[in-house]
């Protein structure tokens, strides 16, 4: 039964959404306190506070994960898709320095004194940056108003300045930075926060060379002269370590340095955890530690020769990295399925006759998740770019609903705000391909997601009208994947307010797997702003081995 489009979204976050549009369509500087209001009257759920006087504590730190240290100095933004936009406007940003933000991959470069570039590759840079910079100015602003009749000599003064408990000064120097702390309090105290933001002239067609500037990037990884024809391509879409550390088997294999580094250094305070896994004897709880302690062990080697060893290591199995290609963030990795070694690879990829993988020519290219309407243009340039496409499979995060953090969503309906249409699809993944790998958390199959236009522009009543259509799983790449997908095999562009059919129409099967990394109903709303850190590794490399185990049965069946 067709799936009706749900209803249009909350009045409030579509006031909010024209409003900063429309704004930046000026060609000067436009005050993010122009933002302000229609912001905090949206009641978005990762800004409850911001009509309150009280701090919103957690907002803010979420805004400063995701906008680079130097934000702290900044009082202007320039948002542009390429160098020549910037360089047309007098901005020799090719001489700034690039800066990089905890929770964001967003290119982005500062000038040493208070100005920031930011390269946008969609649409969505838009609508997940603006709400950011009005949420950290608002509570910037809060916290000037609290410091200013405060002389600071020490941290322990902030909690009685701020009025704060110590769990929301903790998190305070989470976002800001333990070592920039009180240098930030004290620009914060100085000085009220009244940025501006100037749009340089967008086009759509500067994001669809964007991914061209990507896929140049990449082609030549991919295509070799050797090679008589453009190979057949699994498409993934997920992160850079988890089908690489599956694939590739460095952690395995290095077990006893690995193991000895967690014993010197206790990262995170895993020693423990760690041991009892070992004493266990379960090959699977030791192998997530090993793969998540790889980056501290490569890292903890100032020489660069850990990171190097890892990259030959892979490539002597047919895994290449390619980083930033065309200078757009979203790493890539290619994977010659002919290539694999069953004796290195993780045991739970094992599949029957996975020998017979010699006589394939095909291969797999991950990216890393890249941020909503993005995936759009870069799936298209990659469609059009490759031989057959054998497989689109997209794994990423999202908010749940109905579910606990780690929990996975298998959808097959997807509502996108970007188009308003309603897709349905056969999603190739079911339950039983996750759950057997999955230790802590559950698995969701038939399930409806959302996919919405920026992680703020979202509030209570607008996700409850959602829900009550049945809609579980909150996203932001869902859609425009599908987008492109239809594009693919269809003679037209995909319309909007329309209930797109994908099931048995594509060549290709599409796998859609997401798992929680918030709940926004949960009363635990500080779990918005924390990674999922190790418990994390559960539920991603179960949804990995879930994708690249059906990619080697495919291509094992094709290959009988």
């Amino acid at each position: 039964m067709e799936r009706l489009p749900p209803v249009a979204p909350a009045d409030e976050i579509d006031l909010y959404v024209r409003t900063y549009t429309s704004l930046l369509r000026s060609t000067g500087a436009v005050r993010v306190r122009a933002f302000e209001e229609a912001h905090a009257y949206s009641a978005s759920s990762l800004h409850a506070g911001a009509l309150s006087p009280e701090i919103d504590v957690a907002a803010f730190a979420y805004a400063a994960a995701r906008l680079p240290a130097e934000m702290i100095g900044v009082t202007r933004l320039y948002l542009g898709q390429s160098h020549e936009l910037f360089e047309a406007a007098g901005l020799t940003v090719r001489d700034w320095a690039p800066v990089r933000a905890r929770g964001r991959r967003r290119p982005t470069r500062f000038d040493g004194r208070d100005a920031l570039a930011v390269f946008i590759a969609s649409a969505s840079d838009i609508d997940d940056l603006v709400p950011i910079v009005t949420a950290y100015q608002i509570e910037w602003n809060k916290i000037h108003r609290r410091l200013a009749s405060h002389e600071l000599s020490g941290s322990e003064d902030v909690a009685a300045a701020l009025q704060l408990d110590p769990d929301q000064v903790a998190t305070l120097v989470a976002a800001l930075g333990r070592d920039r702390f009180m240098a930030a309090l004290a620009a914060m105290r100085a000085r009220e926060c009244d940025l501006s933001i100037v749009m340089l002239s967008a086009s759509y067609s500067q994001y669809q060379r964007a991914a061209q500037r990507w896929w140049s990037g990449v082609e030549p990884k991919y295509l070799r002269a050797e090679r008589p024809r453009r190979p057949p391509v699994y498409f993934v879409s997920s992160n850079t370590h988890a089908i690489a550390n599956l694939w590739g088997g460095y952690a395995l294999s290095n077990q006893a340095a690995i193991v000895e580094y967690a014993e010197r250094v206790n990262p995170e305070g895993l020693r423990d955890e760690l041991r009892a896994a070992l004493a266990s004897g379960n090959a699977s709880r030791v192998s997530g530690f090993l793969y998540y302690l790889l980056r501290g062990f490569i890292h903890d080697d100032a020489t660069g020769a850990r990171v190097a060893q890892v990259r030959a290591f892979e490539a002597a199995i047919g895994l290449e990295h390619v980083t930033e290609p065309g200078h757009v963030d979203v790493d890539a990795q290619l994977i010659e399925l002919s290539k694999l070694d069953p004796a290195r690879i993780d045991p739970r990829l094992r599949v029957p006759g996975v020998e017979r993988l010699v006589g394939s020519d095909a291969r797999i290219i991950n990216i890393d998740y890249p941020l909503g309407m993005s995936a759009y243009h870069l799936l298209s340039r990659l469609g059009q770019g490759v031989g057959e496409l054998r497989g689109v499979y997209i794994m990423g995060k999202a908010a749940t609903l109905n579910g606990r953090v780690g929990d996975v969503s298998l959808s097959s309906v997807v509502f996108d705000e970007h188009t308003r249409n309603t897709f349905l699809f056969d999603n190739a993944i079911k339950a039983r391909d996750v759950s057997k790998y999955l230790e802590h958390g559950s698995v969701f199959d038939n399930q409806s997601a959302l996919t919405v236009r920026s992680a703020f522009l979202q509030n209570t009543r607008y996700m409850g009208a959602f829900y009550r259509d049945g809609y579980t799983v909150l996203e932001m790449e869902a859609g425009p994947f599908l987008s492109a997908a239809y594009e693919l095999v269809s003679p037209t562009r995909v319309r909007s307010n329309e209930i797109v059919s994908l099931a048995g129409r594509t060549p290709f099967e599409f796998g859609l797997l997401h798992y929680a990394s918030d709940t926004p109903y949960s009363r635990r709303k500080e779990l918005l702003s924390k990674s999922l850190s190790y418990f994390g590794v559960d539920s991603t490399y179960a949804c990995a081995i879930a994708i690249v185990r059906r990619i080697l049965e495919l291509e094992v069946a094709r290959l009988r």
